[in-house]
């Protein structure tokens, strides 16, 4: 072939592209598919992302808020736990005036934490007021117009006294002390859903400080007797009675001291001693356990000003069972007796008689024809023990003689001299004796 020019090279490359058209379109389509199949993926691929973004950021977020719900949520646990006063309070305005904080109404059914609310409302409606009168006592010579102007015009108003008492029987048997009844001409008792009724004297005891008055009226609330003798010091009372005629009160205290005896106040005592505030016109009163049940019968305390200081002693109810039960079926209490002048053993006294004992009551007198004296007991004697129990001093001594049951033998153990031995003694009835009064031990009325 010969050369080709200019022209002919362009028309033949002209030709040849002329030429190679449907190829040049294959081309074409196929690039086009290449760059659309790639704009698809990287289309598809950036929508997965976005999703995937999407899907992450949202899962992170509700993280971040179940984490920051929790952590509130603990928050406000701790703080209702130890500071509920802090979202209780409210913040309000007094009168538009003033801003102040008020805690929310409470449930008057439902007590408060540590409060002694559910023991004083099982107690308070067996627990009475008793009001006595008493007829003036009158100077046979008062109508002499000398003596009348000597002495002047006697006081013709009746003595009145105030005191309480514990409603122990739905029948109508009422515990108080003998002193608010002794004496009295008319007794008022006022329960305390303000009903009234007149009280009649069943009988006292004044060897403890102790009466049991009944009343007539129906459907009275009568207290549960708990266990005394379960006690122990430290233990949570309630005091419940009329301090000075202003209405039924509640004190609450502790049992300060168990077996008080040898005050001087009660012929025999074994005395709950409470710093519950016991005032005048408590006496009769009860002295209850938290549970509501009654423990004691408020009788005395110790005072200076006449209210209370924090001393204040009750009889147990163990003792008070034991009175009600022989007043009610007797009429009085039968207790045992042997006839002996009693004393605390001390050195001097021993030496005196020659004895050698240590411990125990000694017998410093012994009446004639008496069941002691009876037995074989004399002067000089040192009783150690009645039945089981220790006789260490004349309190004890008392008491266990007294616990004896009349007319039946009991055993008696005491040395005389330098020997010991034991004698069989049969107990008499004890006669009544006036109750003892010493200064500063107050029997509120």
């Amino acid at each position: 072939m010969g050369r080709v020019g200019p022209v002919e090279r362009c028309y033949g490359l002209t030709r040849i592209h002329a030429g190679s058209q449907p190829n040049l379109d294959r081309v074409a389509r196929f690039l086009f598919r290449a760059v659309e199949g790639q704009l698809t993926t990287s289309l598809r691929s950036t929508a997965a992302f976005q999703r995937l973004f999407h899907q992450s950021f949202m899962k992170r977020t509700w993280l971040l808020f179940a984490q920051a719900v929790t952590v509130l949520l603990a928050a406000y646990f701790v703080v209702a736990t130890l500071k509920p006063e802090w979202i209780h309070k409210r913040a309000t305005s007094l009168g538009g005036v003033v801003s102040i904080v008020e805690a929310p109404a409470g449930n008057p059914n439902i007590p408060t934490a540590g409060s002694l609310s559910v023991p004083a409302k099982k107690a308070s409606p067996a627990v009475v007021s008793i009001n006595t009168s008493k007829a003036a006592q009158r100077h046979p010579r008062s109508n002499d117009p000398w003596f009348r102007f000597f002495f002047g015009d006697q006081d013709d108003q009746p003595q009145v006294g105030l005191g309480s008492g514990v409603i122990v029987s739905a029948d109508g048997y009422i515990l108080t002390n003998n002193h608010v009844v002794e004496g009295a001409d008319e007794i008022e008792v006022t329960l305390n859903d303000s009903r009234h009724a007149r009280g009649k004297v069943i009988g006292t005891d004044p060897d403890t400080d102790l009466a049991v008055l009944k009343i007539e009226l129906d459907k009275l609330p009568a207290i549960v007797l708990g266990d005394s003798d379960a006690l122990q010091v430290g233990d949570q009372v309630l005091a419940i009675g009329n301090p000075f005629g202003v209405g039924q009160t509640v004190t609450s205290g502790i049992v300060s001291a168990l077996g008080r005896n040898q005050l001087g106040i009660n012929n025999f005592e074994n005395f709950i001693q409470t710093d519950a505030a016991i005032n005048p016109g408590n006496s009769g009163g009860a002295l209850i356990d938290v549970n509501g049940n009654l423990q004691g019968i408020n009788t005395a305390i110790y005072s200076r000003s006449g209210g209370s200081m924090g001393i204040g002693f009750a009889i147990p109810v163990s003792m008070a069972k034991i009175v009600l039960e022989g007043i009610v079926k007797e009429g009085q209490v039968r207790r045992g007796w042997i006839g002996v002048e009693p004393n605390e053993l001390s050195p001097e006294l021993a030496e005196t008689f020659g004895v050698k004992a240590d411990t125990g009551v000694i017998i410093t007198g012994v009446l004639q024809n008496g069941p002691a004296a009876k037995a074989g007991i004399r002067p000089g004697d040192v009783i150690t023990s009645v039945g089981e129990k220790k006789t260490d001093n004349v309190q004890a001594l008392l008491t266990a003689v007294a616990g004896l049951k009349p007319g039946s033998t009991a055993r008696f153990a005491l040395q005389r001299g330098s020997d010991k031995m034991e004698l069989d003694v049969m107990p008499g009835l004890r006669p009544k004796s006036p109750v003892r009064q010493v200064p500063n031990q107050q029997q509120p009325e």
